[in-house]
């Protein structure tokens, strides 16, 4: 990604480690979720699904008594043995994420941020 690109995001992202659970067909799998924000966020795991793959997400906010269901596609893929040392992972677009459950993201992303000093 060049220098710069993550100033022309839209949305407020939260460098901060999530547990998740994802569901695709055929599997379903937990790991961290990091690089949060109310449009998407970067799950680490050296197996990350092929790009355009669907998911159905359970994410546990720490502001939400049970865990938040969202629907996202895989976007973009970084594998555990690339040269350029980049974390592995997949970063998951979300689609189809009602307003309240965006507001909730977007709110969490601004407090962890201000409580962080991020």
């Amino acid at each position: 990604m060049p220098d710069g690109a993550d100033n022309k995001r839209r949305a407020s992202r939260l460098q901060h480690e999530l547990p998740v659970a994802y569901r695709s067909v055929g599997s379903f799998l937990t790991d961290w979720a990091t690089d949060i924000s109310q449009g998407g966020m970067f799950i680490n795991t050296r197996t990350p699904l092929p790009v355009g793959t669907e998911v159905k997400i359970l994410i546990q906010l720490p502001t939400v008594e049970s865990p938040v269901g969202l629907s996202g596609r895989v976007t973009r893929v970084a594998q555990f043995d690339n040269q350029s040392s980049a974390v592995p992972g997949m970063g998951i677009q979300f689609t189809d994420i009602d307003p309240s459950k965006r507001e909730q993201l977007e709110a969490l992303v601004m407090r962890l941020q201000r409580d962080l000093g991020s």
